[in-house]
């Protein structure tokens, strides 16, 4: 099936009536007209330098505005069966935990607002999947700030004690349902070193220089665990890329948006491409191509460096958008100065997650990498945003 099925918790509704999202907003907005003697502090902007500590800095951090816990993977079945699958955190203050408004109920927070999807697509049978949750922080929502462990519901990401034996280290585990009849829970295992985006510790987003974020990011891991659809489970592996990174603007003026790659070779380097779109459709200077070397070196360039070139395109029949959808990517390789053709192809047409709580509709999917001479040389996950309205204001 290829229509989003209907969100589920232990057999009730996930989705929030009109009366809990009436609720939020009326929390929101006493919070807001509470008394207070201090103007509250403003959220925290990333400063280069910074020092990231682990496994603090795997946690939360509420005093930015924006977070986002991010893993994207491939896997195959014992029949070689393909699946892809999305499984994101998002934070997003509502309120300063040191501003001197706070919840009289702690079981119910005003401070943080938590969102979170999860997808599962069927690659052999175009099955794509995918469900929504948002609360507030509280008894179903949260994360730690001195660790990984985020939730949702019953959905989570946290990390677990590392495998016993000379060079063993960190691993995560991941808990998701899409709807009554499909779950997983994956064990990620990084095969390299964490790297970190940006100049000095920032990733720079605009000419602005507070539309910029911290960015780390863990490119391949090893996924193995359990999958379970329709009351039959199986077990599976693949490899999967994971993103952290937190903000309190994403955006700068005149960009409405952007196209996001990570792309595993088979040879063992990653690239990732950060293209923000702006409202005349051109690419913005501050995007970029990091390419990450099997030693974990990072080297990014800009626009000058690569183009992105939508071939072409697919119609979403549940919200009429118009995304890309077969992309080319022409990237100078570092290694050698020579520009490199990259097809990135969906492995299904329809992975879009067309919001009904979160507000934002996008394309986020599993792909196929081809190159100039049509050859398969890796996998990636894609995503599309900004494409049925801009992202201004929201990010």
């Amino acid at each position: 099936m290829k229509t989003m099925r209907q969100n589920t918790l232990c057999n009730r509704p996930v989705r929030p009536s009109l009366s809990q999202l009436a609720a939020i907003l009326l929390s929101v907005t006493l919070a807001a007209a509470e008394p207070h003697s201090a103007t509250p502090p403003a959220h925290s902007l990333p400063q280069p330098g910074r020092k990231f500590v682990f496994p603090r800095d795997h946690g939360s951090h509420p005093g930015f505005d924006i977070e986002w816990w991010y893993v994207t993977g491939h896997l195959l079945s014992p029949t070689q069966t393909p699946f892809g699958f999305q499984a994101t955190f998002f934070r997003r203050s509502l309120d300063l935990p040191d501003s001197g408004r706070s919840t009289a109920l702690p079981a119910f927070g005003n401070s943080q607002l938590y969102l979170a999807h999860m997808a599962l697509v069927d690659i052999k049978t175009g099955d794509f999947l995918y469900q929504e949750r948002l609360n507030r922080d509280g008894w179903d929502a949260g994360s730690a700030t001195n660790t990984l462990d985020v939730h949702n519901g019953n959905w989570s990401l946290r990390i677990v004690p590392p495998q016993d034996g000379p060079g063993a280290g960190e691993r995560f585990l991941l808990r998701g349902t899409v709807g009554a009849d499909q779950s997983f829970a994956l064990t990620l295992q990084p095969q390299k070193a964490m790297v970190v985006f940006g100049t000095n510790g920032v990733s720079r987003k605009a000419a602005d220089p507070t539309a910029a974020s911290h960015y780390l990011t863990y490119s391949r891991l090893a996924v193995s665990g359990n999958l379970t659809r329709q009351g039959a489970t199986q077990t599976v592996s693949g490899q999967a890329w994971m993103d952290h990174e937190f903000s309190s603007s994403q955006l700068g003026a005149g960009q409405v948006g952007w196209d996001w790659l990570c792309l595993q070779f088979f040879e063992g380097r990653e690239l990732m491409a950060y293209r923000l779109r702006r409202s005349d459709g051109s690419t913005d200077p501050f995007s970029t191509v990091a390419w990450i070397d099997t030693d974990c070196r990072v080297r990014q360039t800009g626009p000058d460096q690569f183009r992105w070139t939508v071939l072409e395109h697919w119609i979403s029949p549940k919200t009429r958008t118009k995304y890309p959808a077969l992309i080319r990517l022409d990237a100078v390789n570092p290694d050698n100065g020579r520009t490199n053709c990259f097809l990135i192809q969906p492995l299904v047409a329809d992975q879009e997650l067309a919001a009904r709580v979160g507000g934002v509709s996008y394309w986020e999917g599993a792909c196929r990498v081809l190159d100039e001479h049509k050859k398969e040389i890796g996998r990636a996950y894609l995503e599309l945003t900004g494409y049925g309205e801009s992202l201004k204001g929201k990010f």
